[in-house]
């Protein structure tokens, strides 16, 4: 069976389109899993705060590494080092002080509200979790004594 030559040229287009709308589909999905994983990184963190700060001292140090090289290097004067210096400790106390809980609702509304639709079991996953971490925050807040209103946190 020979197509003509609008029949291919259909056929053509609508498989690009496939193609294209498939590609949207999965990256949108990715996205989605990516948003949940992180919401689940800070849930974990908000449990285990020891985790949380173990892995801001590696990355602490590793950056600090990384400006010595510089330093070593020649490509960056003592001034400059010493100032980058402090600016990365107080970059990282202040992600120290930073609450997990909220970043945990933050990752989990960014894939209720970016990455869907498509209902993904991400965005699934995100939508149970995301007033279960809300409602961490709130009690977070409330043990600090930080006075907010419902609607500061949406």
């Amino acid at each position: 069976m020979k197509l003509k030559p609008w029949q291919k040229k259909s056929f053509l287009i609508l498989t690009v389109l496939a193609v294209f709308y498939g590609m949207i589909y999965a990256d949108v999905v990715m996205r989605a899993r990516h948003a949940w994983l992180q919401g689940e990184q800070f849930w974990r963190w908000a449990d285990h705060p020891e985790e949380r700060a173990a892995d801001l001292q590696r990355k602490q140090a590793a950056e600090l590494v990384q400006l010595e090289q510089k330093l070593k290097d020649g490509k960056e004067a003592r001034e400059d080092y010493d100032r980058d210096k402090e600016l990365l400790a107080f970059r990282y106390e202040q992600m120290r002080q930073e609450s997990c809980n909220k970043y945990a609702y933050v990752w989990y509304q960014t894939a209720v509200d970016l990455f869907s639709p498509p209902e993904s079991k991400w965005v699934k996953l995100s939508r149970e979790k995301m007033p279960l971490a809300k409602e961490r925050w709130k009690a977070e807040l409330r043990a600090k004594k930080i006075p907010f209103e419902d609607y500061m946190i949406d």
